[in-house]
């Protein structure tokens, strides 16, 4: 059985951190249909943002400061998996803020993130980092306080866009000792070659819309659709704004996704997409 540190895992095969997807309700699907682990959205140490725990993810911080952080990781330590710091980040709003993958030249104010998560838990610590001329040093700094570092081999300039550099990934890999997570271009058909290379990898972008594709690479005999997420997201109260952008997410691949997209779009309650 794969391990993280002190943490037990069913397989090696993520849901990868990420912004707008990583509501409850989505990571509880990904959960059942066969991800080891499911991460938080972007959290700040600061906010007073409601998070739910039922599905034990991994906390996703996000920052360029370590204020509060140690209050609030204790705060919420008995109901996650371990901690992740978010250094991959491309968005407009991590540029105009300084976090994410635009933070990489701090490394200072990046050690001593790191040495304070650390310091706050006793489960797994990890960052996610995305491709820069800083990414290797910060892999060494991460070496000292993390468990595992996770790469998306793509500049915050490239955003998700041309394809992500493999070799560079694979470079990383070698320059440190522990455990490396892959993240970039991953899909049903790549994912035991990766493996190979990685001892962990992230489903992103394919998984949205598509928590099936944790069963169908594990071969699980799991499949969920839209209907499945939205009696979640009614259980958890979600905002109708995120159910809508998943119920958008859901109609990929699906020959009257067309038609689906335009009852959606004009939908203006939970009622209407049902």
């Amino acid at each position: 059985m794969p391990k993280l540190k002190n943490l037990k895992l069913k397989n090696r095969i993520f849901l990868s951190p990420m912004l707008e997807p990583n509501d409850i309700a989505f990571r509880l699907l990904c959960k059942k249909a066969g991800a080891a682990l499911t991460f938080t959205g972007m959290v700040n140490s600061l906010s007073r943002q409601k998070i739910h725990f039922d599905d034990k993810p991994i906390l996703q911080l996000f920052g360029n400061t370590n204020k509060g952080m140690e209050e609030f990781i204790k705060k919420h330590d008995a109901n996650v998996s371990g901690g992740d710091f978010n250094l991959g980040c491309p968005s407009k709003l991590s540029k105009k803020l300084s976090h994410g993958a635009f933070m990489h030249k701090d490394f200072e104010n990046i050690n001593d993130i790191l040495k304070t998560i650390r310091a706050s838990t006793k489960k797994p610590v990890m960052v996610k980092l995305r491709k820069s001329p800083q990414a290797l040093q910060i892999a060494k700094i991460a070496e000292e306080h993390c468990d595992a570092v996770g790469i998306h081999p793509r500049t915050s300039q490239e955003g998700y866009s041309g394809t992500a550099d493999y070799d560079f990934a694979l470079e990383l890999k070698d320059s440190i000792k522990i455990p490396v997570i892959y993240s970039g271009d991953v899909n049903e058909e790549n994912v035991k070659t990766i493996l190979k290379d990685f001892d962990f990898v992230f489903i992103g972008r394919a998984s949205i819309g598509n928590p099936n594709i944790f069963s169908k690479v594990l071969q699980k005999e799991k499949n969920f659709e839209f209907k499945d997420y939205l009696k979640l997201a009614k259980k958890y109260d979600l905002h109708f704004r995120q159910i809508k952008y998943h119920a958008m997410c859901f109609t990929k691949g699906n020959p009257k996704a067309k038609e689906m997209r335009r009852k959606i779009i004009s939908a203006k309650c939970v009622e209407d997409l049902e």
